[in-house]
């Protein structure tokens, strides 16, 4: 492991990844700080007396504050979730009829939820071509459309949406349904332009696995169907009288059960972490950092994929090299100890605000050879 000079200060001394790891929006290797939450929390369980299950439990509020913070709510309108597909799942069967704008390019993490909608006679998806700027979406809107659902930033390119312009575009009559797994705690977007807000914590947020959360508006609480409330979710929680229950009126109609308490400490200690060093510093060191590996694609004669305007692109980089196969590129990389993404027609190198110079000298070096 190599020190983390150059990174943000404040922010990238609690992380030890290699300095060219460049991976981030698929897997963003977490702190010592989630370590070190994950570790206490299973010493504790392992020494299970009387008041621990209790204590442990208070992970969970404590996540779910820090979650609403950073998402310019209130912890009555977030639930914690174990991954972002489960809350666009929620999202997707709490609406019980129209027609949803979805981009056909997206991640398919946002199209399976509307397909298994459209096939029980619900919700029904219309794929939108192209980047889902506001203009695209006006031009696609129709009678019939209730929502529209997609990534606040492309998962291929980095293409960041206009969210506050979706909204005013869409109106306020339709739900805006966001994934926010490669934006959130790396870009400084309005969060509150959307209805549902749904993230995991394994990437941006550098939480592990099994880590996430869904921020709800209170037009979303309003419309969408309490449809996938489990035995967690409703009110009256601990009391087992054989009936059934009123969904919960808040975001906590979404918990299906009990999640790990042990995942909630490193949550927690991942949303806190951000907090401390705060969004606007994160995103501006890695706007920084992708500056200069477009620089370096650039100059080692490479076509860049994701957006040239600074304001419509996040943290990631996608390119490809005229001529030369992508996964040639990715060997060449890997010799020079760089961690990138690679697609069968380009190459996607992902910063974070732990990411130094030295990563962007790796860059430049191997795309020289």
């Amino acid at each position: 492991m190599t020190s983390q000079a150059g990174g943000l200060p404040g922010y990238a001394e609690h992380f030890s990844e290699p300095e060219g790891y460049l991976d981030f929006a698929r897997f963003g290797p977490p702190s010592r700080d989630v370590l070190d939450a994950t570790a206490a929390a299973l010493a504790r369980s392992a020494q299970a007396g009387h008041t621990t299950v209790n204590e442990l439990m208070l992970a969970e509020p404590r996540a779910r504050a820090a979650a609403a913070r950073l998402a310019g709510t209130g912890p009555a309108h977030v639930a914690l979730l174990p991954n972002a597909s489960t809350g666009l799942f929620h999202a997707a069967f709490g609406i019980p009829e129209g027609t949803v704008l979805v981009p056909a390019a997206d991640f398919p993490a946002n199209h399976y939820p509307w397909r298994r909608t459209a096939a029980l006679g619900r919700a029904e998806p219309r794929w939108l071509d192209g980047a889902p700027t506001p203009e695209a979406v006006g031009k696609a809107l129709t009678d019939d459309v209730v929502a529209v659902s997609l990534s606040a930033v492309d998962f291929r390119t980095g293409y960041r949406a206009d969210l506050a312009a979706i909204r005013e575009v869409i109106g306020e009559d339709r739900l805006l349904i966001v994934d926010a797994m490669q934006a959130f705690g790396v870009a400084d977007l309005p969060w509150d332009a959307a209805d549902v807000v749904v993230a995991g914590g394994q990437k941006w947020l550098r939480a592990g696995w099994a880590t996430g959360f869904a921020a709800l508006s209170d037009r979303a609480l309003e419309r969408l169907e309490p449809t996938l409330t489990g035995w967690t979710g409703v009110e009256d929680v601990a009391v087992f009288d054989d009936t059934e229950h009123p969904a919960a009126p808040d975001a906590l109609r979404w918990s299906i059960t009990n999640l790990s308490p042990v995942t909630a400490a490193a949550f927690a200690a991942a949303l806190e972490l951000v907090e401390t060093v705060t969004v606007r510093a994160i995103a501006a060191h890695v706007a920084r950092r992708v500056d200069e590996l477009i620089d370096a694609v650039r100059a080692a004669g490479g076509e860049i994929l994701s957006p040239v305007t600074p304001a419509e692109r996040a943290g990631i980089v996608s390119f490809r090299l005229p001529g030369t196969d992508p996964a040639a590129v990715a060997k060449t990389l890997h010799a020079h100890d760089v961690t990138p993404s690679v697609r069968a027609d380009s190459v996607r190198l992902s910063a974070h605000a732990s990411t130094t110079a030295g990563a962007v000298d790796r860059v430049r070096a191997a795309l020289r050879a």
